[in-house]
């Protein structure tokens, strides 16, 4: 059981199954709230952004309701904060989705997948394989430096460099399946619809973090 966390806030945007999440941390041993009053999210250790859907009304959520002071401010304080899904392309400075602004806090924006000649199917649903950067500060269990994540996306993260890139999936060409920076990290995938797998990667991620 993962110890010495005293508040995990989750962003209640109205964009995703909020139980999911919470009902998965509770499984490693993780107490959590969802909050739609970023108020109420002050002085938490850990601020995680999920959501599905649109890029523009998530961002119009953030702003309308005071979310991006609050987050803002709790990265400045180098806070944890954990994007998942439509929460990591939030992270980012934009997306061809939409026209809003995006919160800035990882360098690089969202750009749709192209069909290709081979007219793969838009959006990326299903299961697939992630593949971690070695040096990524995640404690991975080696035996399994592979693992299968469930996706739902239609954009992919761009950026002139591959630095904030921690691990890559393959959907015919790599795209960035997590990023990261400093205490910031976005994963494309859903965790709490990944099962066991999904489950290890969140025991992993609050362990990494917990001093």
């Amino acid at each position: 059981m993962i110890k010495d966390l005293n508040k995990v806030s989750i962003i209640d945007l109205d964009t995703g199954n909020i139980n999911s999440i919470i009902n998965m941390l509770k499984k490693i041993g993780i107490d959590s709230k969802s909050y739609s009053d970023p108020n109420k999210a002050v002085n938490s250790d850990i601020l995680i952004i999920p959501g599905v859907g649109s890029y523009d009304y998530a961002m119009s959520k953030i702003n309308k309701l005071g979310w991006d002071r609050i987050i803002q401010d709790h990265a400045n304080k180098e806070g944890h904060i954990l994007g998942i899904c439509l929460g990591m392309q939030l992270l980012c400075e934009s997306s061809e989705e939409g026209e809003s602004k995006g919160l800035g806090l990882i360098p690089g924006k969202f750009k749709k997948f192209d069909r290709g000649e081979s007219l793969r199917k838009v959006p990326h649903m299903g299961w697939n394989l992630v593949k971690y950067r070695d040096d990524f500060r995640i404690k991975i269990n080696t035996e399994k430096e592979q693992e299968r994540f469930y996706f739902v996306h239609s954009y992919r993260y761009s950026h002139n460099t591959n630095e904030f890139i921690c691990a890559y999936t393959e959907y015919e060409e790599e795209f960035a399946s997590i990023i990261g920076s400093n205490n910031i990290l976005g994963c494309q995938f859903h965790p709490e619809k990944s099962h066991v797998n999904g489950m290890h990667f969140l025991n992993s991620y609050f362990n990494s973090i917990i001093k």
